[in-house]
């Protein structure tokens, strides 16, 4: 039979390879019910992957390409779930987001392949956004106390600065002072495949209020 949305549907091997790795943490990581959004959702692989298998989560695919929404427009179309919703048109540096309360953030390689705004601007997003008690979960390569966790890392690193001087492999150490002044702890941080990491943060309930109050004065 003949499928139109075929063409439409972009798969990346690195997104296929590490989807059941990734799953296992988000498992645990994220609660059993609830909103999640998924930022720079890319081919749309993932978004199904994980709706599939947390049936119980309402899960908010987004991306700022055209053509990655499209992507995950024609997966989602494909796969038919009921909790998986259309792709938001979200850039984490444009202010208001298209959506304003979830109950956690999942961000898939990401942070290395955007300039460092990107990334503070994603985490006063869901320091905004996240519910006391939510999560923030990270994927993708970090540098820890300063330097590269394996070779193919630094070569990696070195890479990404020659096509676009603003991108490369971050210092985990400044993420997590990012998180932590939008009330977020380190929770976990998962060794997984080809040397990246799941970074796991949670929402402070305490650092919530206080931060809420802080704003309304």
């Amino acid at each position: 039979m003949n499928d139109p949305q075929a063409s439409l549907r972009l798969t990346a091997p690195a997104a296929a390879r590490n989807a059941a790795p990734i799953l296992d943490v988000l498992r645990t990581a994220l609660p059993a019910h609830g909103t999640v959004l998924e930022i720079a959702s890319g081919t749309g692989q993932h978004a199904v992957h994980f709706a599939a298998a947390l049936p119980g989560l309402d899960w908010q695919p987004s991306d700022a390409d055209p053509r990655a929404r499209a992507s995950i427009a024609a997966w989602r179309e494909h796969a038919g779930l009921a909790n998986l919703r259309a792709p938001l048109d979200l850039d984490v540096r444009n202010e208001p987001w298209p959506i304003d309360a979830v109950d956690a953030i999942v961000c898939i390689n990401m942070i290395h392949i955007a300039p460092w705004e990107a990334t503070i601007a994603l985490m006063k997003g869901a320091g905004a956004r996240v519910a006391p008690g939510g999560a923030l979960v990270l994927y993708g390569p970090y540098r820890r106390d300063g330097a590269h966790t394996a070779p193919s890392n630094d070569a990696f690193d070195a890479d990404l600065r020659a096509r676009d001087a603003a991108w490369g492999v971050r210092d985990l150490e400044a993420v997590e002072a990012l998180a932590r002044a939008e009330g977020f702890v380190c929770e976990a941080v998962v060794p997984m495949p080809a040397n990246n990491f799941t970074v796991v943060f949670r929402k402070e309930k305490a650092a919530a209020s206080a931060h809420r109050a802080s704003t309304e004065r």
